[in-house]
């Protein structure tokens, strides 16, 4: 890093919050030699929020494509015990695998032939992880690639120049070139940055809680919809509840009592159940919101900062893990002025398309569990969907990402913009094991002389690899981003003009 003439440290990037999105945008910067620091307003990571059902996310199949070409997966213990049941399944098991607003879809039902390009040797389409492990790793790696973490530092402002960013914590400040606001859905980052926050209100305050019950057999199993709401005891003693108030007691910003929880769920499942203890509890609704541009000036948003949503399926930390992934390459070559001028742009242009379909899903979601005779209706029709072949096949694949796919331009090839297949090569590695430098791949099937001398003239940005592999999908050739992204696919003899286009433009 920097210093100015006041012998302060300059920083590449000042990153506002450690949680999984911010730990692994700072991950990606440090891999690509920047300075990081990290301010984060809580003196300890391990909340007790995370205990709750909420502290334990579904993990996507992009999510799980990234922290495997990081060489992160393996550290997840939950990684290291179990295979995906779902991975190499067949027609006739019925095991639950996923939801859509409650709605199951089950193991046998779903149809892998559907997704040509995950191959046998792809990672898992899902995986179930805890918050605190994954910061935990996270937090690990971070530190070991240098980035400084500090803890209990709230920012409380800055301000930009075209050079950089000072930032304020108390009567603390740090300089950096750029600041990420990774600081979660009351981002004040996104506040003071002065970004637009476009979307729809809430139709319901959820409640996550820890409890003890009286008298847990009068709550039913399972998730159950009623002419009030939902409820789901998840486990003995948790708790999770929709109240269709339209978010007011959320929007309160009131405490939960023993007394309003115990109301609520009696009204909402039509029973006396008495609650006798209250552990913890904590409140969300389904507002979904997005910032209209992804970026101001040397500000950037990621992760809850640049949407919110409801946490029905999951989604945010996906949807935040991808941003990071996004991100990452393109502001560290920004800022070793190995970019083309509109590489940073792309980060925008990239990732609002999928925030904004992530939203809508969620909207879907609430659409259909409302306590209406309409939505009762539109949930029975999605539910038989649900249960045929193809319906199974659709649902899993937006709920673990399959089918995330950026528009770029210069091919209508198909796989260009999806992530790159995990090829295995005669000896058994596969492409994801060589990508855990942050390098582009220039993937050569054919062993050509002139595509490994082209991939030299762009020093380390671009690492050549060559070899047979076992599924070539009709391919000779392929450019891989930095994230896992297929950017250029050659099909026959490389087309070496259009491979240079393509490569100058990410590269």
């Amino acid at each position: 890093m920097n210093h100015n003439n006041n012998k302060q440290p300059i920083y590449d990037v000042i990153i506002s919050g450690a949680g999984p999105v911010g730990l692994f945008l700072a991950c990606e910067l440090a891999l690509a030699k920047c300075s990081v620091i990290i301010l984060e307003k809580a003196e300890n990571p391990y909340s007790p929020l995370k205990q709750l059902p909420f502290g334990i996310r579904g993990l996507s199949a992009p999510s799980i494509e990234a922290l495997y070409r990081r060489g992160l997966l393996k550290e997840l213990e939950i990684y290291k015990r179990l295979k995906s049941p779902h991975q190499n399944s067949g027609i006739g098991t019925r095991r639950q695998v996923g939801h859509f607003a409650g709605i199951p879809f089950h193991d046998g039902d779903i149809d892998i032939s559907q997704w040509k390009y995950r191959l046998p040797s792809s990672t898992d389409t899902s995986l179930i992880s805890e918050m605190e492990e994954l910061e935990t790793i996270l937090t690990r790696r971070a530190e070991t690639l240098g980035v400084e973490i500090k803890r209990g530092v709230a920012l409380t402002s800055f301000y930009q120049t075209e050079e950089g960013v000072t930032v304020q914590s108390g009567d603390q400040s740090f300089q950096g070139k750029w600041l990420v606001g990774c600081d979660g859905s009351r981002s004040i980052v996104r506040k003071a940055g002065g970004f637009g926050f476009a979307g729809t209100e809430p139709e319901f305050t959820g409640y996550s809680a820890k409890v003890d019950i009286a008298d847990p057999e009068k709550l039913k199993p399972g998730r159950n919809v009623t002419a009030k709401g939902m409820y789901l005891q998840s486990q003995p003693g948790y708790l999770i509840i929709q109240d269709f108030d339209g978010g007011a007691f959320h929007n309160g910003e009131k405490p939960v009592t023993i007394e309003h929880l115990q109301n609520v769920i009696r009204r909402i499942s039509n029973t006396d159940v008495t609650i006798i203890t209250l552990h913890i509890a904590t409140t969300w609704t389904d507002r979904a919101r997005q910032v209209t541009s992804y970026r101001n000036g040397r500000i950037l948003l990621a992760g809850d900062a640049a949407h919110i949503h409801s946490p029905l399926g999951g989604q945010g930390l996906n949807l935040g893990l991808g941003d990071a992934m996004n991100l990452g390459w393109k502001l560290a070559a920004t800022i070793r002025k190995k970019a083309p001028e509109a590489l940073l742009d792309s980060y925008h242009s990239e990732r609002h398309p999928v925030g904004a379909q992530v939203l809508d899903w969620s909207r879907a979601q609430v659409a259909i569990m409302s306590p209406s005779s309409h939505a009762r209706a539109l949930n029975a029709i999605i539910r038989d969907l649900m249960d045929t072949r193809d319906g199974a096949t659709y649902f899993a694949g937006r709920v673990w990402g399959v089918f995330t796919r950026y528009n770029l331009v210069g091919s209508d090839h198909p796989l260009v913009g999806h992530s790159v297949p995990n090829f295995e090569l005669e000896d058994g590695s596969k492409i994801g094991e060589f990508m855990d430098e942050g390098q582009g791949i220039l993937l050569d099937f054919d062993r050509n002389p002139s595509l490994k001398t082209l991939a030299s003239e762009y020093g380390d940005a671009i690492k050549y690899t060559s070899g047979r592999v076992k599924e070539q999908l009709g391919l000779s050739a392929l450019l891989v981003r930095p994230d896992g992204i297929v950017a250029w696919v050659s099909v026959g003899k490389p087309d070496e003009k259009s491979l240079i286009q393509t490569a100058d433009l990410w590269f």
